[in-house]
């Protein structure tokens, strides 16, 4: 069963969507479904539940819209394994197209990452507990009990207190103890053992017959053969700390465990993201040539979204419900140049929508990571305060969306150029001739002045990304 608090309402999806995506209201609407779709399936009968296949989304729509953004955004929400693949890559010249699977593989690794982060939170406290006394043991040896204790006299009070060295030792671990607790060792140096893999990876020759599952199987088999040695490091305590944590939450998770746990979130909530699909589509216009080979990926493609069984080197995984995204800008073909068969496998299709100036500027101004405030925080990092006035920002969307018309429409990503020319001045004076504590106020006029060679002077506009 997945966990009710992952999966939200469809409402509560798009609304998490809009606090970083602008506009593209009917493509928020599908992605969030087909989301909720999820939860609904895996709280369906268990006879239903092997039946329900996921609609699978082409979106339609030119470069720098929010296609990638929304899917990236999209599996963070549900906090799902999420992998993204270009379609185009599949076509090179002398690819024969074999690896297609190789995106379920990179799904898997995403997941058995979420899954082993999720287990270490859930351990972290206990190996903090063994760090802490490795790092004890570095800085104060314990003394082991023996019979021949001695006996050193301490004067208290005009008695005397016996005391063995084990009790001194005690007593100062225990001091040393409450100073790594508080932090009032994090620079001293001490001298730790981290483990290492037995040696580099083996390189291994084979031909065409052995894929890449098998070799990666072989690889890790060879490398759990070899033991792991340890290697002597002299470090801060606070280096040792993040070392050690690594090496003793990992100790106390099941691996076993994390990768049936994975494989079973990359089946059941993964989302692969596939790339530049049009690419790959077969023009009605062209005959022959490279489209045989742009034919042939899709045919690889297919068994793949159908739902098919595939070899990992965590065991193997069905994508029968893995949820497929597809995205193109399809100017030169069109979705039906796809062979039908894919087609069939991708039936909600959404167009998304221009951006307008009224789009980059809510762009600029309201998502969590505007560009305005990404710029704000990189100069708060030196005490320079930066804002902008509302005109300036109206001025900055028009002259993205007039540059966008001129030369050739990238989207949303054109707000980076304009920014970049806007802003590189002030980023290479601060700090030496703008200090700490300056303020600088973005204004209309000087929006116009920075920019205005930008616009007039089309030939150069042709050579800015």
């Amino acid at each position: 069963m997945i966990d009710n608090t992952i999966y939200l309402t469809p409402r509560a999806i798009v609304a998490e969507l809009d606090k970083y995506i602008i506009g593209q209201v009917d493509a928020k609407k599908n992605v969030a479904i087909a989301l909720r779709n999820r939860w609904r399936r895996m709280n369906a009968s268990e006879e239903m539940k092997k039946e329900i296949i996921p609609n699978n989304i082409l979106m339609i729509g030119s470069t720098g819209v929010g296609k990638t953004e929304i899917a990236r955004r999209l599996a963070r929400v549900a906090d799902a394994p999420f992998t993204k693949v270009e379609a185009s890559k599949f076509t090179e010249v002398g690819y024969v197209g074999r690896d297609v699977e190789s995106m379920v593989r990179d799904l898997v690794e995403q997941s058995v990452t979420l899954v082993k982060t999720k287990k270490q939170e859930e351990v972290r406290e206990k190996a903090q507990e063994m760090v802490e006394d490795i790092l004890l043991d570095a800085l104060i040896p314990p003394i082991k009990k023996t019979d021949n204790t001695t006996i050193t006299p301490v004067q208290s009070s005009g008695t005397e207190t016996p005391q063995s060295d084990q009790e001194l030792n005690e007593k100062t671990r225990e001091r040393f103890r409450e100073k790594l607790k508080n932090g009032e060792l994090e620079d001293r140096k001490i001298e730790i053992s981290v483990k290492q893999s037995g040696g580099p990876g083996a390189g291994i020759i084979g031909g065409g017959m052995i894929d890449e599952a098998s070799m990666m199987n072989l690889q890790e088999m060879m490398s759990g053969m070899m033991p792991k040695k340890s290697k002597k490091r002299k470090v801060t305590i606070a280096e040792a700390r993040e070392l050690l944590l690594e090496e003793e939450s990992s100790k106390l998770i099941d691996m076993d465990e994390v990768k049936e746990e994975a494989i079973k979130k990359a089946e059941d909530t993964g989302i692969v993201f596939i790339d530049e699909i049009d690419k790959i589509a077969v023009s009605a216009k062209k005959g022959g040539g490279p489209d045989v080979s742009r034919e042939g990926v899709q045919r690889d493609l297919l068994p793949i979204v159908e739902g098919s069984t595939v070899s990992t080197k965590y065991g193997v995984i069905k994508t029968d419900h893995i949820l497929f995204v597809a995205a193109g800008a399809f100017h030169v073909s069109k979705p039906s140049d796809l062979i039908p068969e894919l087609q069939g496998r991708f039936p909600i299709r959404v167009e998304l929508q221009g951006l307008t100036k009224d789009d980059f500027y809510q762009i600029l101004k309201e998502p969590k990571n505007a560009l305005t405030k990404q710029y704000a925080a990189l100069l708060s990092a030196e005490s320079v305060q930066l804002e902008f006035d509302d005109a300036a920002l109206l001025e900055i969307a028009e002259t993205a969306f007039h540059i966008n018309e001129e030369v050739e429409n990238i989207g949303a990503r054109r707000l980076h150029t304009v920014m970049s020319t806007l802003l590189n001045e002030f980023l290479f004076d601060v700090p030496d001739k703008i200090g700490a504590n300056a303020k600088i106020l973005v204004t209309k006029e000087l929006v116009q002045e920075k920019l205005q060679g930008l616009v007039k002077n089309k030939d150069l506009s042709e050579f800015i990304l």
